[in-house]
């Protein structure tokens, strides 16, 4: 494992509700530091309730960059979001500034901190492949890719259908596996990576908790005008966990005690894919959960001076 040094990247990383934004703020000032997001949802302006963004007072001042940077009818791309987050991750180093790179989406973090390279697209390709998930469904498409690439089908939630559309997509462009563009963990940016390790008991009991905080605390209300917005056009945005329940909510198809219940099971489900993904990853460090200032102390030493 690479030894952590001055001039590396901090990266907050791990499952939702695990505390990775306080250990952010915390690390931000004690090292002097500015965060860049790496949550897919919350580069998404308006999204702030479903996603548990922090608000602008409770930032404690700390810079915060990669947040609301693209309106809900716009399609998160990943090879976007590399060129932007690098750009802000060499920016904040060249202020004099400690670089955190914070959040739990997976191949997010991998494209701000590795060499992974991101295949073209083919929007025939694309709309063929939207076409056939729609009228023959997700689990047909998981299957075909598990015939032409089973390594890619056994990283991929068959659930999953933007993923398992992408890989079969590169497939087809490039007649390539979509693992090949899934290289060894190697750092293209110089990176630390830190996780809290929460055990699942306690996790699941935050995640219920965060779950009922969100719909108490207006989410079905911030649902209806990102609605307003063009919410249900939005490629990437409308599937994101709470505002699919939400949304259910205001067509009755819910009640918020039924969609508050929902939220707590798909978030659950979505810890589990996320502690999947970056257990993979054996640069990352563990540290054991507990006070703030515990965690904090931890992650101090496992950086070094």
């Amino acid at each position: 494992m690479q030894e952590p040094g001055p001039r590396h990247v901090v990266a907050v990383v791990g499952m939702t509700a695990t505390g990775k934004s306080d250990l952010a703020l915390d690390l931000a000032e004690a090292l002097g530091g500015e965060v860049v997001n790496a949550d897919a949802m919350q580069l998404y302006r308006g999204m702030d309730v479903g996603t548990a963004k922090l608000p602008v007072a409770e930032r404690r001042g700390v810079p915060h960059h990669q947040l609301d940077v693209l309106d809900v009818t716009e399609e998160a791309r990943v090879a976007a979001y590399q060129r932007a987050a690098r750009e802000d991750l060499a920016a904040v180093a060249a202020r004099g500034h400690r670089p955190l790179l914070v959040g739990g989406s997976g191949l997010y973090v991998r494209a701000a901190l590795d060499h992974l390279e991101f295949p073209g697209t083919d929007p025939q390709v694309r709309a063929e492949l939207e076409r056939r998930a729609e009228t023959e469904g997700r689990r047909a498409l998981h299957d075909e890719l598990a015939r032409l690439d089973p390594g890619a089908a056994a990283r991929i939630d068959p659930r999953n259908a933007r993923r398992v559309i992408r890989a079969l997509e590169v497939i087809a462009v490039t007649g390539r596996p979509f693992s090949a563009a899934l290289p060894e963990h190697v750092y293209a940016v110089p990176a630390v990576q830190l996780a809290i390790d929460v055990p699942r008991p306690e996790l699941d009991g935050r995640i219920a908790r965060r779950a009922a905080a969100m719909m108490a605390g207006g989410l079905v209300e911030e649902t209806e005008a990102l609605l307003s917005r063009g919410l249900a056009e939005g490629v990437t945005a409308r599937r994101a966990v709470g505002y699919v329940q939400a949304m259910d909510v205001l067509a009755s198809r819910r009640t918020r005690e039924e969609a508050t219940e929902d939220i707590t099971v798909a978030t659950r489900q979505l810890a589990r894919r996320q502690e999947k993904w970056f257990r993979r990853d054996p640069r990352i460090h563990w540290l054991a959960p507990g006070p703030r200032a515990d965690v904090l102390a931890a992650a101090l030493r496992t950086l070094g001076p």
